[in-house]
Formats: C-alpha cells, sequence, structure tokens
C-alpha cells in the first residue's frame, strides 16, 4: 500500500521590498512521504524569496524533468527554474540549458559546504546561476514553524527575508549567502 503525501497549507503574504512585489498567496504544499519536514520548510521560503503570480511548485521528488518550483513565461517557456539541496552537477547543467535563471538553494549545514567544494568549479561556467546556501540553524528554526495550516507574513529588504507566524515569538530571519551569482 502506497503512503499518501501529508497536506500542508500556507497562507503567505510576501512584501519584497528589494523587487516592489506585494501580494498575498494561498498555497498547498504536498509533502512526499520521503521528504521531510526541514526540505517542505525550505521549499516554502523559496517560494517567498522567489514569489511571482506564475512561480509553481514542481512535482518534486517524484519526477526527474521538473524542478521543485519553477516558473514559465505565457507562451510555456521556463523562466526560473528552482533546485534544492545538492542537486548533481549533470542537472544543474541541463537546468541552465532550458531555463533563462537557475537557483539552487542549498541547505543541510556541512553537507552542503561539501557539495559545494566538490562542484563549485563545475558549476563557475554557467552564466545564469544562483547558487545560495541558508545555514543548518536558519533551517532548524523555520522547521520549527512547520505546522499543517500556516498563516505567514514574510518581509524582504536588503537580502534579508523576515518570517513572521501568527504564533508570539513564531518568526525567523534568514539572510542566504551567496556561493554565487550571475554578473548583472
Amino acid at each position: 500500500m502506497a503512503l499518501n503525501a501529508t497536506i500542508y497549507k500556507a497562507e503567505l503574504q510576501v512584501s519584497d521590498m528589494d523587487r516592489h512585489y506585494y501580494a498575498t498567496h494561498a498555497l498547498t504544499l504536498a509533502r512526499h512521504p520521503s521528504e521531510t519536514e526541514e526540505r517542505l520548510m525550505v521549499r516554502l521560503l523559496a517560494f517567498a524569496l522567489y514569489a511571482d503570480e506564475r512561480l509553481e511548485f514542481g512535482k518534486g521528488l517524484s519526477a526527474d524533468d521538473e524542478p521543485d518550483l519553477w516558473r514559465k513565461d505565457y507562451s510555456g517557456d521556463i523562466q526560473q527554474w528552482i533546485e534544492l539541496g545538492q542537486p548533481d552537477e549533470a542537472r544543474i547543467r541541463k537546468a541552465c540549458g532550458r531555463a533563462e535563471q537557475v537557483v539552487v538553494i542549498n541547505y543541510g549545514g556541512r553537507a552542503s559546504d561539501i557539495w559545494w567544494e566538490k562542484n563549485a568549479s563545475a558549476l563557475a561556467r554557467h552564466r545564469n546561476l544562483t547558487v545560495l546556501d541558508v545555514p543548518a540553524d536558519t533551517v532548524a528554526t523555520l522547521t520549527a514553524m512547520a505546522e499543517r495550516t500556516l498563516r505567514l507574513q514574510c518581509l524582504i529588504q536588503d537580502g534579508e527575508l523576515q518570517l513572521m507566524g501568527d504564533s508570539a515569538g513564531t518568526g525567523a530571519a534568514v539572510q542566504p549567502l551567496k556561493r554565487m551569482a550571475p554578473a548583472n
């Protein structure tokens, strides 16, 4: 008997001062049985960082040909491809060929450092790739906020994200480390 996904509902209010984007998103996140709550919250963080009316969650762990999140233009071309964790370099290379912009949001403490040391030189040749690292203590704070129903406010200013929940004292300050980004 196959295990079913666990459904999480989130109302995410985004005020992104850096991009001048302000919107409220009603999100449904399906947590695959093999997905951790940690990864689920990093997916939600990724959505908050790149929020857009056309940003969608991919099929996730059950699909090899889709990212964790992506944004397509009205003609179906992939504008943004977002991967989480420590994806294989060949997968990133393929994504860089298919999308205008590729983002890898790396998390996992020492494992993400090892992944970066192993792949940094190969990834450096991709001109449309951004690699961000979220510190392990920040991911732990996000994971502690996880509930099946979430109401969150997100404020982004000067590259720092403040995520606040409805419950008193729930919140996280997130300042991802840019390991690499395209030259402007």
